[in-house]
């Protein structure tokens, strides 16, 4: 808790990106699996490594690559004296601009010294290949003073590399207004506690703090039911990393009784072919030794078996 009174706590997003890399990426990405750098040759005859996949100046199709060296020369670097999780050593090294032999365009990548004292503008590098090359920019590992090791020499031809996952995480400290630090520490008393508007009487909850329509503080706070009624709804039909809900299953928008606006959870408890726009359900609460300060604390909603909500209660609230 902060000195404000407000809730805060630590979220990650994270999940694996897919994509294609289309004709000119794949070359590169298949050069790289076989140890072998590739440049795009622009239309001015100058060689961009990595190769982008449009011309800067013509917008055409980049159609040409060309083999580059996997040496080269520091154009400009900055220190890096504390890594963080995910970066190419866990140990301080510097990001640096490397204009590889026989290409004009810098490729951005990590250069592992021991010392900032040890990288300078105009130091000569090679590339630190990884043991088992996949089709990836990490593939190189970093790169370290040239000395006097061979030349790398490309492996045999491989199946071209058409797609990859890039994984995407992003980790920050989410700070709760203190309309929302007060709607959660009402979920751990079993309460769901919204706002309304002075001016329209609307309810929000989750609440907002001001309302939406007039402008105006939300200042009286309400107590709204725990059952409602489901306006509209998603049925998940695509399976996904990390998915722990057999599928099909349903996301749907749940208006509580009382309330002006509704808000996103699970239904279970139906097969999701049965779901529809009406339908009552009510929440489902984890065990009260499991209750936190989250939404969390409702493990679902499911049906309360009562007859649908006519259209004209809801209709307006879509």
């Amino acid at each position: 808790m902060t000195e404000l009174g407000t809730l805060h706590a630590p979220l990650q997003v994270e999940f694996d990106y897919t994509r294609s890399l289309g004709p000119t990426l794949s070359g590169f990405m298949t050069g790289l699996k076989r140890r072998q750098i590739l440049g795009g040759v622009l239309s001015d005859g100058t060689v961009a490594v990595p190769p982008p996949e449009y011309d800067g100046t013509t917008f055409a199709p980049i159609t040409e690559l060309r083999p580059v060296a996997d040496v080269g020369v520091v154009q400009s670097w900055a220190w890096v004296p504390e890594p963080v999780a995910g970066q190419p050593l866990d140990k301080p090294f510097a990001f640096a601009q490397i204009v590889l032999d026989g290409a004009d365009k810098a490729l951005l990548h990590a250069v592992a010294v021991d010392s900032a004292a040890d990288i300078q503008t105009g130091m000569r590098v090679r590339a630190v290949w990884a043991d088992e090359p996949v089709g990836a920019i990490t593939d190189i590992r970093w790169f370290e003073a040239e000395g006097d090791s061979p030349a790398t020499t490309p492996g045999p031809e491989g199946d071209a590399i058409e797609g990859i996952i890039s994984p995407v995480k992003l980790a920050y400290d989410y700070a709760a207004s203190p309309e929302e630090s007060k709607f959660f520490r009402g979920l751990a008393d079993g309460k769901l506690i919204g706002q309304r508007c002075p001016v329209c009487e609307k309810v929000y909850v989750p609440p907002r703090g001001a309302c939406p329509v007039d402008g105006v503080p939300t200042t009286d706070e309400v107590e709204v039911a725990d059952h409602g009624t489901i306006t509209t709804f998603c049925i998940v039909n695509v399976p996904f990393t990390g998915q722990q809900i057999p599928i099909p299953y349903v996301s749907a928008y749940v208006l509580l009784d009382g309330a002006d606006i509704a808000f996103l959870h699970l239904i279970l408890g139906i097969d999701a072919a049965d779901v529809r726009m009406g339908l009552r359900v009510k929440a489902v609460w984890k065990p009260r030794d499991e209750w936190g300060t989250t939404i969390a604390n409702i493990s679902h909603f499911e049906p309360t078996g009562e007859p649908d909500a006519d259209y004209e209660t809801y209709k307006v609230h879509l």
